[in-house]
């Protein structure tokens, strides 16, 4: 595993990756077709392409000897739901799921980490779904705080996620 910036080549490698986070993740008892249409929407290649040429987004991917298996996202001038915060978001961090527990989403994030303070910035904020108990550990225990709350909202629902910064 390696650690290198993600490049307009690898949009189809991380809306597929996401793809796989974000339903294993959230989706627990059947995809609608809701729920599949914004997924869908949301990691599409296209989507991704743009998100890699905007100069305030930063995509670092962990490489291994067959292709990626997780990828961290910065946003720059992101201001956060709560005050307080600075304006750099962790707007991402995923790792497939048979590849967690290997020490990848602790270098992906030590990485960007290195970036936030190249910049000035030692305090980013992220989301997390509030019942993502294992996020919300590995968070924490690497020094993040909970500092507020916000809701992400799909269909008719609304889903509490906590706010963090470090």
């Amino acid at each position: 595993m390696y650690i290198r910036k993600a490049v307009e080549a690898d949009a189809s490698a991380l809306a597929a990756l996401s793809i796989e986070v974000w339903i294993n993740t959230y989706i627990r008892e059947g995809i609608d077709a809701h729920f599949a249409d914004y997924a869908l929407a949301e990691f599409s290649t296209a989507k991704f392409t743009t998100a890699l040429n905007d100069p305030n987004e930063v995509f670092l991917a962990s490489q291994n000897s067959v292709g990626i298996d997780g990828y961290i996202r910065l946003s720059f001038n992101r201001p956060a739901p709560v005050p307080g915060c600075h304006e750099t978001e962790i707007s991402t961090l995923y790792v497939q799921p048979r590849h967690q527990g290997k020490g990848i989403g602790a270098a992906l994030l030590e990485a960007a980490l290195k970036i936030c303070r190249e910049r000035g910035n030692r305090s980013p904020w992220l989301l997390v779904n509030s019942e993502n108990d294992s996020a919300l550990e590995f968070y924490h225990a690497k020094g993040f705080m909970t500092v507020g709350q916000s809701y992400f909202e799909i269909k008719d629902q609304s889903y509490r996620n906590d706010v963090l910064s470090l």
